[in-house]
């Protein structure tokens, strides 16, 4: 397989090594590679957060506006649908990728650690590593928890685009109204979630650009 492909392969277990390689020949350690997956995964929440928003409204365009152009309703609640999972697609994927980097980045400082002839520096860099272990396993508690939030959401979803793929008439809309309010509760309940994750990763990215900006006048 070539170095091309390995690059291009988000992370995929034969080409990691190689890929961290290739990075440091460009000067870009793990660390900074786990930054810019946590930015990713950040990125991915808060366009997911968005794309709920705009899949509830279209939900209720279709649900409070009978009679019309049923098809045509349909089919835009539909590509909302379709949106909304592909934005729960690449949350899911940039989060299994931070996980990934992560593991990485802490086994290898730990092999490391042996290395040192200085207990003093060598106790400093073991302070380090877990304190940034357990930043990062608290934004990946938070990711994760806003994750299983996206499933519950997404199926009744799923499953009232199928309704009305099958039923478009009136008195179908007419059904779907009294779970409007439920749906729109688990989508706000979503949001607060995926904001509260986007917060913890913006506190990790800050954090971990500061040590950075430390290490770099030392």
């Amino acid at each position: 397989m070539s170095l091309t492909v390995c690059l291009a392969a988000a992370f995929s277990t034969g080409c990691d090594m190689m890929y961290y390689k290739a990075m440091k020949r460009f000067g870009v350690e793990k660390r900074d590679i786990l930054v810019k997956r946590v930015r990713d995964a950040r990125k991915s929440q808060d366009e997911a957060k968005e794309e709920f928003k705009t899949a509830i409204e279209r939900f209720k365009e279709v649900v409070e506006v009978p009679g019309g152009k049923l098809e045509d309703k349909y089919e835009t609640l539909n590509k909302q649908l379709e949106r909304s999972e592909d934005k729960a697609k690449k949350v899911h994927d940039h989060i299994g990728e931070v996980k990934q980097v992560s593991k990485d980045l802490f086994k290898e400082w730990d092999q490391e650690l042996g290395k040192y002839s200085d207990r003093k520096l060598r106790a400093e860099s073991e302070r380090e590593l877990g304190e940034t272990k357990r930043r990062a396993a608290a934004l990946i508690t938070a990711m994760e928890r806003a994750e299983k939030k996206i499933t519950p959401v997404l199926q009744p979803l799923r499953d009232r685009v199928l309704f009305l793929k099958h039923n478009l008439n009136a008195r179908a809309i007419g059904a779907l109204n009294n779970e409007l309010v439920s749906i729109r509760g688990d989508v706000d309940s979503l949001i607060v979630e995926l904001e509260q994750s986007i917060k913890e990763a913006d506190t990790f990215i800050k954090e971990m650009d500061a040590e950075n900006a430390a290490a770099g006048t030392t």
